[in-house]
């Protein structure tokens, strides 16, 4: 007897417990006036550029070639571009964002956009920057420019952003 006693009161519990649970997609669907109900949907906000390179004069991002993080003559005379912003405002940090495209893994991707931010770091404190004035982070193909799978977009998504942090 208090063995059914015991099983009645943990399942009327666990009914209880279940019906005052709200999941979170409950929670999104909301009931129109009418009784129809709708998912909510609020547009993100996101820049997939994901930085300020190119919005400020002085600043330029940097392309890498396919599956490269290795500085070519271009993208020196680019991160030399930045070399001289920074030392005409010598109080700013910069943040360096690596970037990729689309191909490969997520991993992979990510390896390979810290090994472009830092290599672009590593140039600039051989050129007088601070090391102390440069952070660098790896986005890995997670903030693309350019959308599609062409060479076109492909090119445009591997490269150096420069973000001015205060």
């Amino acid at each position: 007897m208090v063995r059914k006693l015991a099983f009645g009161l943990v399942a009327c519990a666990m009914v209880v417990g279940c019906k005052g649970k709200q999941t979170q997609s409950d929670a999104n669907i909301q009931t129109s006036p009418t009784g129809n109900t709708a998912i909510e949907s609020t547009p993100m906000s996101f820049d997939p550029a994901g930085s300020d390179s190119g919005k400020i004069d002085g600043l330029v991002t940097v392309h890498f070639g396919y599956d490269k993080s290795s500085l070519d003559a271009a993208s020196k005379k680019d991160i030399a571009t930045n070399v001289d912003w920074m030392k005409k405002n010598g109080n700013v940090k910069v943040q360096i964002e690596g970037h990729c495209d689309s191909r490969g893994t997520i991993e992979y991707n990510v390896a390979l956009g810290e090994r472009r931010a830092n290599a672009v770091k590593a140039y600039m404190v051989s050129l007088g920057i601070a090391a102390d004035r440069l952070s660098t982070i790896s986005y890995g193909k997670e903030k693309p420019v350019a959308n599609g799978d062409s060479e076109e977009a492909w090119g445009k998504n591997r490269r150096a952003n420069f973000v001015p942090a205060q």
